[in-house]
């Protein structure tokens, strides 16, 4: 895989994360670094998972955040009735594109759309794709600010941000 184009190797990264924030979804009594531990990410190019670690991170670490605006936007809809799947999706998808701001907006909700497709159910891709537009709307309307556009493919390398030491 070390010759895949970032963007593939980005989508693959992404892959695993959904994966392993599906996992802690479900297995509330299992830590971040102990399903990052179990992972095999020894056959997995660095950068890859590198990225996969910091959506599963960022996910877990601000999902008090993303839930409140999951509450806020969604009207008629609580987190808990959400398929789980598309749970997972959305909240990688706030935390890479609108909170940690990795990716511009548009690649997030794009990239989140189509591991639905993958993993979720028929209706996932519609549902998620729905309730990102809404938040980022929401967002724009709040802020006054229009997220970062860029093309579909248009993804630059990322760097891990620096260890911050224990409190």
């Amino acid at each position: 895989m070390g010759k895949d184009s970032l963007p593939q190797r980005r989508r693959r990264a992404r892959e695993i994360a959904l994966q392993l924030i599906y996992e802690l979804d479900l297995r509330l009594d299992l830590a971040p670094e102990e399903a990052l531990g179990a992972y095999p990410f020894d056959a997995e190019p660095a950068d890859v998972a590198e990225y996969a670690k910091f959506l599963v991170r960022a996910a877990s670490g601000r999902s008090g955040e993303v839930d409140e605006m999951l509450r806020e936007h969604i009207v008629g809809w609580r987190t808990e009735r959400m398929v789980a799947v598309d749970r997972a999706a959305i909240r990688m998808a706030i935390c890479e594109g609108i909170l940690e701001r990795a990716v511009p907006v548009a690649i997030a909700i794009s990239e989140a759309v189509e591991l639905t497709k993958m993993f979720g159910t028929v209706e996932s891709s519609k549902f998620v794709n729905g309730v990102l537009g809404r938040i980022v709307r929401s967002s724009e309307a709040e802020s006054g600010e229009k997220p970062e556009e860029a093309e579909a493919g248009e993804e630059t390398p990322w760097e891990a941000p620096p260890e911050t030491p224990d409190e």
